[in-house]
């Protein structure tokens, strides 16, 4: 497991004492998911993402206590921000597609603050495959911060749905008019620049490309991975590997770059970034026509 930052480790414990203190005996646990789930926490980087599982659907003014209580303004936050969802036991383990969580808050010194109060009222041009591809995540990773295993509290929808929500996922990003892009399993990420030639590098395409191989790998493989580990399984893979799985031509340059860029070096251009994940749109959507 991942040794953490002593600013973070101290994060995480207040951030689980609030909630205690919050939800009382309502509080069935607390979860790191993301990357500190999949040992993959960068500094400056990532963002701390947490959530929170209670037995009942809270009051609005739990809700309201709670958002007041874990804003960055009350808890600094030590990463770019913090992405916090509460769910019931009931969802948490239901193994559905739908987002469902109680409460949805984005906080953080580089991230804009949101505040959702139920599922319903998340708008369905932000995505709303993001909760499921999460809780899939942490029944399979999840690090318990307070409460049972994870993998005792979350259920992962079944493959032939899992596959297809990271279609919609592809498609979200490459139909978003900014070319968003998938960061951490986060449900709100800050837009890319939009503008941005199709020819120069942006800063999200490592993430993009990495991200896309996450997906991918999932698929192949039937388990989780961080980006950068799945970036590297894809090029270990090999091309005929790929080819034999859903005739895939991945350009292994690409992946390199992306690699490289996580270190500080120029990230791939909007065009390779782009043909990329189109590439494993294709293959995600050739698995579901078998």
């Amino acid at each position: 497991m991942q040794a953490l930052d002593p600013l973070v480790q101290e994060y995480l414990e207040a951030l689980t004492e609030r909630t205690q203190l919050l939800l009382l005996s309502d509080l069935v646990g607390v979860y790191a998911a993301g990357s500190l789930a999949l040992d993959a926490y960068e500094p400056d980087r990532s963002d701390i993402d947490i959530a929170i599982v209670c037995s009942a659907a809270l009051p609005m003014a739990t809700k309201e206590s709670i958002i007041a209580a874990l804003r960055h303004e009350a808890l600094p936050c030590p990463a770019r921000g913090l992405e916090l969802v509460v769910y019931t036991t009931e969802v948490a383990g239901a193994a559905t597609s739908d987002p469902g969580f109680e409460v949805e808050l984005n906080t953080g010194p580089r991230m804009d603050f949101r505040a959702t109060h139920m599922a319903a009222d998340r708008p369905e041009r932000d995505g709303l495959f993001w909760y499921a591809v999460d809780r899939s995540i942490l029944a399979e990773s999840g690090r318990a911060l307070l409460g049972p295993p994870s993998s005792q509290v979350f259920r992962s929808v079944p493959d032939e749905q899992l596959v297809l929500l990271l279609i919609q996922s592809l498609r979200w990003h490459l139909g978003s008019g900014d070319d968003r892009t998938l960061d951490e399993d986060t449900p709100d990420e800050d837009a890319p620049e939009a503008d941005a030639p199709d020819d120069d590098a942006a800063s999200w395409t490592d993430d993009a490309v990495l991200n896309s191989c996450r997906a991918w790998q999932r698929m192949r493989t039937g388990h989780w991975f961080s980006k950068v580990e799945a970036g590297r399984q894809v090029l270990a893979a090999g091309r005929s590997q790929i080819e034999s799985t859903a005739d895939l031509e991945l350009d292994p340059a690409v992946i390199e770059q992306s690699l490289a860029a996580r270190s500080g070096t120029a990230p791939p251009s909007v065009r390779a970034a782009r043909r990329f994940q189109r590439t494993v749109l294709d293959g995600l959507e050739k698995m579901t026509a078998r």
